[in-house]
């Protein structure tokens, strides 16, 4: 079964100032399905937050805890839940 959900994912590292939520928004945009946004935050991580099918977000957790993201990710930790909607697209905030 490939409900929708929503996955919350702050990222660790080296990932401000290197084209890291752009990246993410294009990859969130090719996998297709997914809506939500990246933004930096003040202590240096990006939060990501995903809603659309859980194999697609899925695809997205892999791909921002790869070596293919920009700049160097040190560690992801992620919280699933259900989708709250109210995003029409993938943004970067």
């Amino acid at each position: 079964m490939n409900e929708d959900v929503r996955i919350t994912v702050w990222v660790r590292g080296r990932v401000q100032g290197v084209g890291f939520r752009w990246f993410t928004r294009e990859n969130a945009l090719e996998i297709g399905g997914l809506t939500g946004f990246a933004l930096n935050l003040d202590d240096g991580r990006v939060q990501v937050v995903a809603e659309g099918p859980r194999d697609n977000c899925h695809r997205l957790l892999e791909w921002l805890s790869s070596a293919d993201t920009p700049g160097r990710v040190d560690g992801v930790t992620e919280i699933w839940g259900t989708p709250r909607g109210g995003y029409d697209t993938f943004a970067i905030r």
